[in-house]
Parts: structure tokens; C-alpha cells; sequence
């Protein structure tokens, strides 16, 4: 149980954000939650910003030097990963303004253009945890910052003419999946910098600046793209607005971040995860509540256009689809809270309430819709938003839970380091694949618009998928619980 106490040691809350440290966050301490008050090697500043001798859990070197470095760095992180996040989620409101630029694309392809980041963005997410070892954590969110420029440039020159190919249109928006994954390496970065006792507070600041950027980006764009023009709309200005503080971002990583030479990976960690059974089961709950935050988050949008054409005014219309914004705003608000509920009802039973929530919530929407009531239908989304922001916090809070009691390593008797190891591996893992979500969820919306003309069989879908997670969850922690001795999961 010590992984999951001493990473909420900072808000009770840290393993309840989007995603997770990552198998970085294994080089904390050997001993989570320990202060060592022992004389520390004095830090050593060596070119390219590199610091050597970093030890956060050590008082005296925290106190004196190690705080104020830290916060620095967390606060350009924070300012990155938030952008990564923009860049990310353009696509799922840029898409929705093409008919009125001129483009004639189908319905499926406006899905693809859709899904495509969060199938990229979450295939990265793997790889770029590793990147802050191999390169540096400046060093790195240099380069992960400035890459946003290509999908961002791209992005406004391809909505600048409508006879754009789609193929090419579908290679920018695959581009945008650099946004998603920085979120991973921005938070294996700053997982290094942060003592045991403070490591929840900063990556939850982390991460809930990263997610902010999701809201803000489906606030500012539509109203940015219509304000320069009259009648019409100015969809370059989508992505030509964030450069500017792309290249401040990627300035001030190389002005005034740091890389840690302490920083190391655990491959092996990973390799071990991916043995478990109870990652894959982890796996498909995570899908199931930050899958469906991060999807509905990119077609949320789209379905406000399509059930509601009435808004078919540039005035009207921007004003509905900025109003987009609220869903993954009150869904990234809820996922602290989520997890604070967790430590004191059980990760479990917070999960199992989520998926009932969720269940009924899309039910009613389904039920609801023949009113034509956007009010009522917006009401009801963000509901789902927030059901699913609750279930992520607490679907997370499971995690090291989980792995700290009931895994191989544990009941094999290894030491508390090596189940924290797998525990950060797990939550890496699972941080990934739930991020898949955000392909799933517009991809079974497409298929649906495709065979039948309408999304309602797809919602149905996924009212019986959250009553299988809500199955699942139950039978294996809540049911088995005590069986398994994994106690207050």
C-alpha cells in the first residue's frame, strides 16, 4: 500500500489525474515517503543545463536549492504540456467548420480526421516516457514543443484551400498526436524533480494544466476563426494563433529548464507490467473512463453540429460550439475529486459508481434527444463528463493499489521497491492505452452514422460496454476483494 499513500501524500490525489508518472517515477526514492536529513553531495550545474547530484528526498538540499529549481521547471512544463494538449485537440473543432471553408468531406472522413490524433498521440505516449533518460527533460521538452509547429503550420495551410487532398489533411491531423503524447513525457520529467512527499501536487498541477489545454483550445478556436471574418470563417488563423507560443514555450525550456543526469528509465519495469494480468484488466476500465473523456472530448463538437443544425449562423454557431468546452473543462475538474473519493470509499466502488453513472446518464440522453433541447442535451453531456472524470480519478487510484498487494512480485515476496517499479511501469502502460479511447469512441460513432444513418446504436454500444466494465471491475475487486486480500482497493 505505500506506492499509493506516499504519491498522494501531496493533494491525495496525484495517481488520480490523467495520466501517469510512468516507469520513471520507479527513481523517486528506494524508500517513498522517507526525508533524508544526512549531508547530500552539493549539486553540480554542468553545461547544457545539466545538474548532477539531484536528490529531492534529501531536506537540506531540497530546502536550500532543489525547490525553487523544481518549480521553475514545473512551471515551463506545465506551460508545454498545455500547449501539447491544444495542438492535440484542434482538429475535433477545426473539423466541424470545413463545409462552411468549402471542403465537401464525408462524414466518415470527418471522423478520421477526428480519431487520427488520439490513435497517434497514444501510440507516443510509449516511446516519449523514455525520451526524458535518453535526452533530458530540457532538453526533450525543447524538442516535443517545437514539433508542435509542424502540425500547427500545417494545419492552417491545409484548411487554406479547400482543394486540400484528403490524404494530406489526414497526414496533419495524425501529426497533431505529437500534442498527446507530451503529456508522458512532461510527466515522467517532473516526476524526477519532486520529492515522495510532494511528488502529488506537482504532477498534479502538471497534469491538470495539460488537460486545461483541451478546454481552451475548443473555447478560443471557434471564436478566433470567426472574429476576422465576416460571414465566413478564418480557419488558417486555428492553427497560425498557437505559434507564437510554441516557439515561447520552446524558449523558455532552453532558458530556464533543466535536464537530471539522476534521471534513468526501467524498460525492464515495463516488460514485467506487461506480464500481469491485472494490467490488461486495468487496462480495459481505464479505456472505459478516460477513454470516454478524451473521446467525447474530440467528438462532442461534431455532435452538437449534427443534432443540431438549427445553429447554422456563423453567430449562433460559434456560440454553441464554443460552449464545447465545458465538457473536458468539468471532466478534467472532477478527476481530483474522483480520487479523493477513492482514498476514503475504495477505488473500486468510486469505478463501479462511475460506469452505473455513466450508463444512465448516456441512457437518458438517448431517451432525451427527440426534444431537440440543446440546453437539456448539453446539461446531460457535461454530466457524462463529469461521471467520467470521477471514474479516471478513481479508476487510477486502483492502480499502484493493486499492484503493491496483489501481483507477482508482491506474492512473490520482492521488496517494496520492485512493486513500486511495476506499479510506475503499470500506470504508464495504462495511461497509453487508455488514451486509445479517443480513437474508439469516434471510429464506433462513424461506423454507426455509416450503417444506420444515426449515432443512437453506437451510445447503446456504449451503455452496454460500461455495464461490462461496471461487470468486470466488480467480479475482480469488490467481489474477490477479500479473496485476494487486496483490502480497501
Amino acid at each position: 500500500m505505500t506506492v499509493d499513500r506516499t504519491a498522494d501524500a501531496g493533494t491525495g490525489n496525484s495517481l488520480d489525474l490523467d495520466d501517469a508518472q510512468g516507469p520513471a517515477a520507479a527513481s523517486a526514492s528506494a524508500q517513498p515517503g522517507t526525508t533524508r536529513t544526512t549531508d547530500a553531495p552539493a549539486l553540480e550545474f554542468r553545461p547544457g543545463r545539466w545538474i548532477a547530484n539531484w536528490d529531492a528526498e534529501n531536506k537540506e538540499q531540497w530546502e536550500t536549492a532543489g525547490r525553487s529549481i523544481a518549480r521553475r521547471n514545473l512551471n515551463w512544463s506545465i506551460f508545454a504540456e498545455f500547449l501539447g494538449f491544444v495542438v492535440w485537440q484542434l482538429w475535433s473543432i477545426v473539423v466541424v467548420q470545413l463545409p462552411a471553408a468549402g471542403f465537401t468531406f464525408s462524414t466518415s472522413e470527418i471522423f478520421w480526421l477526428i480519431s487520427m490524433p488520439s490513435l497517434v498521440g497514444a501510440t507516443l505516449r510509449i516511446p516519449y516516457t523514455f525520451m526524458v533518460p535518453r535526452f533530458g527533460g530540457r532538453n526533450w521538452t525543447i524538442v516535443s514543443a517545437l514539433l508542435l509547429l509542424i502540425p500547427s503550420i500545417g494545419l492552417a495551410l491545409c484548411v487554406s484551400n479547400p482543394e486540400t487532398p484528403f490524404g494530406v489533411m489526414l497526414l496533419i491531423a495524425a501529426l497533431a498526436g505529437f500534442g498527446g503524447g507530451n503529456f508522458a513525457s512532461s510527466m515522467a520529467n517532473i516526476t524526477f524533480f519532486y520529492p515522495a512527499r510532494e511528488k502529488g501536487w506537482a504532477l498534479g498541477l502538471n497534469a491538470a494544466g495539460g488537460n486545461v489545454g483541451a478546454a481552451v483550445a475548443q473555447l478560443a478556436v471557434p471564436i478566433a476563426i470567426t472574429l476576422l471574418a465576416a460571414g465566413t470563417v478564418n480557419l488558417p488563423i486555428a492553427g497560425w494563433m498557437w505559434v507564437p507560443l510554441i516557439l515561447l514555450a520552446a524558449f523558455g525550456a532552453w532558458k530556464y529548464m533543466d535536464n537530471l543526469t539522476s534521471a534513468k528509465g526501467d524498460v525492464a519495469g515495463s516488460v514485467a507490467a506487461l506480464k500481469e494480468p491485472h494490467l490488461w484488466i486495468m487496462a480495459l476500465l481505464y479505456i472505459g473512463t478516460f477513454g470516454s473523456f478524451i473521446g467525447f472530448a474530440g467528438v462532442f463538437p461534431k455532435l452538437i453540429k449534427d443534432y443540431f443544425p438549427e445553429f447554422s449562423s456563423i453567430a449562433v454557431g460559434t456560440v454553441a460550439l464554443s460552449l464545447a468546452f465545458l465538457g473536458p473543462l468539468v471532466g478534467s475538474l472532477a478527476r481530483p475529486y474522483g480520487g479523493r473519493m477513492a482514498d476514503r470509499m475504495g477505488g473500486a466502488r468510486m469505478t463501479v459508481t462511475a460506469f452505473a453513472a455513466m450508463g444512465v446518464i448516456t441512457l437518458t440522453m438517448i431517451w432525451t434527444l427527440p426534444l431537440k433541447n440543446f440546453w437539456l442535451f448539453l446539461v446531460l453531456f457535461l454530466m457524462l463528463f463529469t461521471a467520467s472524470g470521477f471514474g479516471n480519478g478513481a479508476t487510477y487510484r486502483m492502480i499502484p493499489v493493486i499492484f503493491a498487494t496483489s501481483s507477482r512480485a508482491a506474492k512473490s515476496g520482492a521488496s517494496s521497491v520492485a512493486t513500486q517499479r511495476l506499479a510506475s511501469s503499470a500506470l504508464g502502460l495504462i495511461s497509453a492505452i487508455g488514451a486509445y479511447g479517443g480513437f474508439v469512441i469516434p471510429q464506433v460513432l462513424n461506423a454507426s452514422n455509416s450503417a444506420s444513418g444515426s449515432y443512437t446504436p453506437a451510445f447503446y454500444g456504449f451503455v452496454a460496454a460500461y455495464a461490462l466494465m461496471l461487470a468486470v471491475c466488480w467480479f475482480c475487486y469488490i467481489r474477490n476483494a477479500n479473496r485476494n486480500a487486496m483490502g480497501h482497493v
